[in-house]
């Protein structure tokens, strides 16, 4: 199995950049309609963007942020409580929350990583590289 590319920081590829664009027109058309389903289709697109390229965040605390906003946006679209910005303040909360939960992995790669992370090179050689100097499998984001 070929060694994966070291490759930390800010990433993007062309599908990134199609969900973006195609998240962003689509909120704006369907917040003319629905104003808060539009903000919460550009609330979700902000936060893939924020999590996936930008912090590059593990799929376990990518999904506790998911339950925290689809929790609180249902009860919020179904009984009015918490209002729109209670449960867009609570849900950024969670944002900083799972970002600093991230930045002190010693597997974090996202953004300013040589910052908060000046040890991952040596983190990702132990990691992926077995005894018998075998490449093991990409450890997840």
């Amino acid at each position: 199995m070929p060694r994966p590319e070291f490759s930390p920081g800010f990433r993007i590829s062309a599908f990134d950049a199609f969900i973006l664009v195609a998240g962003g027109l689509g909120s704006c058309l369907v917040w003319s309609r629905i104003w808060w389903l539009g903000f919460v289709i550009a609330f979700a697109v902000g936060h893939f963007f924020l999590f996936c390229n930008v912090f590059r965040i593990s799929r376990g605390l990518e999904l506790i942020w998911a339950a925290v906003f689809i929790i609180l946006t249902q009860f919020t679209v179904v009984s009015g409580s918490p209002s729109w910005t209670t449960t867009a303040l609570l849900s950024l909360t969670t944002t900083v929350l799972v970002v600093w939960f991230e930045l002190r992995k010693p597997s974090y790669h996202g953004v300013g990583w040589s910052r908060f992370n000046p040890n991952w090179r040596q983190w990702w050689d132990a990691t992926l590289v077995q005894p018998s100097g075998q490449a093991e499998e990409t450890p997840s984001q």
